[in-house]
């Protein structure tokens, strides 16, 4: 009887008086003898590309078959749709034929995640794209980075006026923005994470309904508030005031989110190390999540830098450079954006471009920013990060070694080899007894030896008396009385 290896091809000979279950056993150990191979889980096969390319050709033909012919289709969004749902269906028609149900579904997923990828980073590409082109025009001027449009009207030609009062009114109102919100921001982040309870729920529900707030709500908040009832005039700060509000929510929830991932065993080994909360917080939670709460801040960010209704409401606007964000008008980015595209002149639409490219590249500096702020993830470390470990744990050997030296007893349980013992009394020798390795003193007197018995006095007897037996010798050794004159006990 043969008994056939299928996966090497190889051929094994089992005797033909072998009992019935030999040559399942025979094959069992072939089997078992073979190498492990892993299977590749991800990865770019022939077989798949042919799929997804024979998938994509089928589908375009299909679709222009019903667009043309078939049915009375029309329209290119529905071209596009129709052809990308064939190209779906024919492709995981093409993978069953090879692979089981499971792996139809995880390639006809990963194609969707790869189409989504796609179209997502296009949207972008051609938003950054589109808008540094219009703006080449006006781009190239150094005077449009560096004067304001006082002097300049919609007719003047690129080379005069500029939006250093737009950059600069900003830069202002976001740093104001951020002032408020990243120290709010983080501590209710820090107080919903850390002091859970009815009002923190209570606190977290606020936050997630201000989330959708409006911008325009909280531009009329403010406005109502400081410029109407309090009597303070538009300004930077009051724009500042309203793009907080808007930033507030998004910075409090992302860092919330962050902060959840912190693994408990960390504060639990600072806790138990005898650490109050607040260091807990400030030395163990706040660094290792440090890379996701800057990212948290990135989103606010992201979410007041664009925002426009709030600014005019609030700072107003003005063509003229102002640097003192408590009085006077002040005009921000998205806002010189706004006024210079709706005008009909083709520098000023040039200029409106121009400046929302400078936007986008302010966006993308202070992206670069937090990112160096927040470093890299829990687990990495650049090397300024590594150096500073390194010297901590040194200062940490070094004060470890001078606490285990031998003039300190402060980890010492019992005497040292290497001590001498004439500094250091004896275990039992606190009752005032000598040391034997204590000189006798010399006082010119011979001192009798430690263990010489003093002769005893003598009694009349002529004999003189001899030591004093001690217990062994007064118990005979056995506990009995000992004759002088045989040694046998009694």
């Amino acid at each position: 009887m043969t008994v056939v290896d299928l996966e090497k091809g190889a051929a094994q000979d089992v005797p033909q008086d072998a009992p019935e279950g030999a040559a399942a056993d025979t094959a069992v150990a072939a089997v078992a003898a073979l190498p492990d191979v892993p299977r590749h889980i991800g990865g770019v096969t022939r077989s798949g590309v042919l799929s997804v390319f024979g998938a994509a050709a089928s589908g375009l033909c299909v679709t222009v078959l019903l667009f043309g012919e078939l049915a009375p289709f029309s329209g290119a969004m529905g071209f596009f749709v129709t052809a990308y749902l064939s190209f779906l269906g024919i492709y995981a028609v093409l993978t069953g034929l090879e692979e089981d149900g499971q792996a139809v579904r995880d390639r006809v997923m990963t194609v969707v995640l790869w189409t989504a990828g796609g179209l997502m980073f296009t949207a972008l590409t051609m938003v950054v794209g589109f808008t540094a082109w219009r703006g080449r025009e006006a781009l190239p001027h150094a005077n449009f980075f560096t004067q304001d449009m006082q002097a300049a009207g919609p007719l003047d030609p690129l080379t005069h006026g500029g939006i250093a009062h737009a950059m600069l009114g900003t830069l202002i109102m976001i740093a104001i923005a951020l002032a408020i919100t990243v120290p709010l921001g983080l501590a209710c982040a820090v107080y919903l994470n850390q002091i859970p309870g009815r009002f923190s729920r209570f606190v977290r529900t606020i936050v997630e309904a201000m989330t959708a707030l409006p911008s325009i709500v909280a531009g009329l908040m403010v406005y109502a508030v400081w410029i109407l009832n309090l009597g303070m005039q538009k300004s930077g700060l009051a724009a500042g005031f309203a793009i907080s509000v808007m930033m507030l929510p998004i910075v409090i929830r992302a860092a919330d989110v962050v902060l959840r991932l912190v693994p408990g065993t960390l504060t639990e080994a600072s806790e138990a190390l005898g650490a109050p909360r607040w260091r807990t917080v400030w030395h163990v939670v706040l660094p290792t999540a440090r890379s996701g709460l800057a990212t948290a801040v990135i989103l606010g960010t992201a979410r007041g830098i664009g925002e426009t209704s709030p600014v005019l409401l609030t700072a107003g606007f003005t063509a003229a450079l102002n640097g003192d964000p408590t009085s006077g008008p002040m005009v921000s980015l998205p806002l010189a954006v706004f006024n210079f595209v709706k005008s009909p002149e083709p520098t000023m639409i040039a200029r409106g471009f121009g400046a929302a490219a400078v936007l986008m590249a302010l966006v993308l500096v202070l992206f670069v920013i937090a990112r160096v702020i927040g470093g890299r993830g829990p687990g990495h470390q650049n090397k300024r990060q590594a150096r500073r470990a390194a010297r901590a744990s040194r200062r940490d050997a070094t004060r470890f070694t001078e606490l285990h030296a031998p003039g300190l007893e402060l980890f010492e349980t019992g005497p040292s080899e290497t001590d001498d013992h004439s500094e250091r009394p004896e275990r039992g020798a606190g009752n005032g007894a000598p040391s034997p390795h204590t000189p006798a003193p010399d006082n010119g007197e011979q001192a009798p030896e430690a263990n010489t018995p003093a002769p005893a006095p003598d009694n009349g007897e002529g004999t003189p008396q001899g030591p004093a037996p001690d217990d062994e010798t007064r118990t005979g050794g056995a506990g009995g009385n000992a004759d002088p004159a045989t040694g046998d006990s009694h």
